[in-house]
């Protein structure tokens, strides 16, 4: 059995206080932390250390038995040897024998920054600590009980672990809601298919939280989640800012000289009528309130419908028609010579 300098594991002197162990201990946890290192048998080794060193030293108790024994450790080994020697099968550990009784009496495990569970997550029933510890520190004198290698224990209950599931909607059916049929393939490497409701208003990076259809939970845990993150598919119709949408809306371009109606159709099919006033200028936006996209969480509540209309021009004239244009032109080319 090889003697472990737990000051050393830590990097603190034998004079460092409580909070001074503390730190150092959180600092190389961190570092050393199996999640951070996957794969790393050599930091997993090292983290187990640095909390076993951590287990003694942060207990007043076994912090003054462990100096104790720390300075006599070469005693303790050669009583070991000479065990050894009369019945092969070594002398078994006496507190007693260094001036005092069992440590505690019995067994205690207080992990103060990594608990029992989170050790046996890691590590499962195997021990995280070393022969050392647990022939001083993890045995009562008087051959109590024991949690060693050895010690076996009813797996822990798990929920399983949540599921993002990407997912691309189109805009109509993210200004109406609908619902959607998935197939997802389980753990189990079946195939089941669920229906989730798509609610009004969704947008690119909106989330669908379906409860309890992630993964599967482990020794009675319950089920994780299913996460829908929501992209919106590109509409060559609409575009969406905020809760606005923006369209495109062509009339005659008499209708904008002359004033009349225009047609504007929403994305759900609707067609509303919009009131193009006289002399409207090409490009100019009209707002149709309340005709936007849904607020989400918010129905029935929308944003604003933008449209802006533009001049659609003949591609043919007719003679009578090309007249009446030269005439107008005529006329206009008139007026502006009056006025100067």
């Amino acid at each position: 059995m090889e003697f472990q300098d737990y000051y050393s594991v830590l990097g603190v002197p034998k004079t460092a206080t409580e909070k001074e162990i503390r730190s150092a201990y959180r600092k190389l946890a961190r570092k050393h932390h199996p999640d951070v290192n996957p794969g790393n048998a050599e930091a997993e080794e090292r983290f187990k250390q640095i909390n076993e060193a951590y287990e003694v030293l942060s207990d007043a108790e076994k912090r003054t038995k462990y100096d104790e024994l720390g300075s006599r450790w070469r005693e303790y080994e050669q009583a070991q040897r000479a065990g050894a020697a009369g019945d092969g099968r070594g002398r078994p550990f006496d507190w007693s024998d260094f001036g005092g009784g069992a440590p505690g009496g019995g067994v205690r495990y207080e992990y103060r920054s990594t608990g029992e569970d989170d050790l046996h997550d890691l590590f499962g029933d195997e021990s995280p600590f070393s022969d050392f510890f647990e022939t001083f520190f993890a045995s009562s004198g008087g051959g109590g009980a024991r949690r060693g290698a050895g010690a076996r224990r009813a797996p822990r209950s798990r929920a399983g672990s949540d599921i993002e599931y990407p997912l691309e909607v189109p805009l109509v059916d993210a200004y109406t809601g609908t619902t959607v049929t998935l197939a997802l393939q389980g753990e189990d490497g079946q195939t089941k298919r669920i229906e989730v409701k798509i609610p009004p208003g969704v947008r690119t990076g909106s989330r669908i939280r379906v409860a309890g259809k992630g993964g599967q939970g482990s020794a009675g845990g319950k089920a994780g989640d299913l996460f829908l993150v929501i992209s919106l598919a590109r509409d060559p119709r609409f575009e969406l800012r905020g809760d606005d949408l923006y369209t495109t809306v062509r009339a005659p371009f008499t209708t904008l000289l002359l004033g009349g109606e225009a047609h504007v159709t929403t994305p759900d099919g609707r067609t509303l009528a919009l009131r193009i006033p006289a002399h409207t200028q090409d490009g100019r936006s009209f707002r149709l309130r309340g005709q936007g996209m849904p607020r989400l969480g918010k129905s029935p509540a929308k944003g604003d419908l933008h449209a802006e209309v533009h001049a659609e021009l003949p591609t043919h004239l007719s003679e009578r028609e090309r007249e009446l244009l030269e005439e107008f032109q005529r006329a206009g080319a008139g007026a502006a010579g009056a006025a100067r």
